[in-house]
């Protein structure tokens, strides 16, 4: 049973990672043959290679890759050509010094991570495998711009359709599960299942992965458009979505306070009241909407964005109505502190979904919390 366990979790990988394995063979082969046949460079090692590694980053960080896997090869092939001509190929103090040169000037010029390794590696590469022939001409050099040229424009195909698609996805799937958290949280204190609001705790701390894939997201879409000439009319909607991103990390945050609020809650004896519930779902009703909002409008259809920024508005104000109903005289702490998150929650929402400034919001969200204007 475990071997066919394993066997089934290795083809669902497969699955949904074919795509970036045949980009990257496709990648890579192109590559190799540019710098072959149409160059005519004898061994095009580094472009290959070029191109595998431009691939193998995160997308939105692949232009500022190819540049430093360019300048990293450019810098190590240039101290192992000087240096093996001076020392000789081969010897123990040629690669020592190649190599403490080569780290040294790519320090010097602010280079780290992939750049450092890079030139490092190109460098050692020239000493002990491929030693320079006396001549400078700048074959490697040429063959790591061919791979990242190549790699760049594999990113350019995959996403020339559709540049902000994996964004409008992550958009849903980060919403949808925000969502589905606060209705888990309701029916943990509606149940008085205590297990069940612990679990609706860790999964509320592990919802910073799914903003930092929102942020990744953003940065990905935004390579995409600069690379694609003709889509870079759609980076003002990008940059509005990238602000609203700002606020739902906050509202992450808060719902992550309301859910161990929630657990504290579900250990007392009191159950919880009905309004309660009602205010979580409204709440998460109202997540749902601003999720289903940024996401018509990362897709251009502003009246439906509007429909539905305008329904996350109105369940948002339901949500903090319902909780404002639970103030009274016996009012626990746990049960306060999840009022103050719902409160904070709606705000971050709004700000989120709504073009007003921060102090129309805040008196809207206190009209309908019952607290007097400031």
């Amino acid at each position: 049973m475990v071997r066919f366990s394993g066997l089934r979790t290795a083809g669902g990988r497969l699955r949904h990672g074919w795509r970036p394995v045949l980009e990257a063979t496709v990648a890579a082969t192109v590559a190799w043959l540019l710098a072959t046949r149409l160059l005519g460079h004898p061994q095009p090692f580094f472009a290959p290679a070029a191109a595998l590694i431009v691939l193998g980053q995160a997308r939105g960080q692949r232009i500022r890759r190819a540049v430093e896997v360019i300048l990293g090869v450019a810098a190590g092939v240039l101290v192992a050509d000087l240096v093996v001509q001076a020392l000789g190929p081969g010897s123990t103090w040629t690669v020592f010094t190649v190599i403490l040169l080569t780290v040294l000037l790519a320090v010097a010029f602010g280079a780290t991570g992939v750049t450092l390794v890079q030139a490092a590696v190109s460098a050692l590469y020239l000493v002990v495998v491929a030693p320079p022939d006396g001549s400078l001409v700048p074959f490697r050099f040429v063959d790591a711009l061919v791979g990242g040229a190549v790699a760049l424009a594999a990113s350019l195909l995959v996403d020339a359709r559709h540049p902000l698609a994996p964004l409008v996805a992550e958009v849903r799937r980060t919403f949808d599960e925000l969502a589905g958290l606060l209705g888990g949280i309701a029916d943990a204190l509606e149940d008085r299942d205590e297990p069940a609001a612990v679990a609706a705790l860790g999964q509320a701390r592990g919802m910073d992965a799914r903003v930092d894939g929102l942020r990744d997201g953003v940065l990905a879409a935004g390579e995409a458009l600069r690379l694609n000439v003709r889509r870079r009319r759609h980076m003002g909607r990008l940059r509005s979505v990238d602000e609203s991103i700002r606020q739902i990390d906050y509202a992450v945050r808060n719902v992550r306070v309301l859910a161990r609020a929630g657990v504290t809650l579900s250990r007392l004896h009191t159950p919880a009241p009905p309004e309660m519930g009602a205010a979580l779902r409204s709440l998460a009703e109202a997540v749902r909407q601003a999720g289903a909002a940024l996401a018509a409008d990362l897709n251009g259809q502003e009246e439906t964005a509007d429909r539905h920024a305008t329904r996350a508005d109105e369940s948002a104000l339901a949500a903090v109505r319902a909780a404002g109903q639970l103030f009274g005289p016996t009012q626990t702490l746990p049960l306060a502190m999840i009022i103050g998150q719902v409160r904070a929650t709606a705000i971050d929402l709004l700000r989120g979904v709504n073009p007003e400034d921060d102090a129309a919001v805040l008196a809207r969200v206190d009209d309908a919390l019952g607290l007097p204007p400031v």
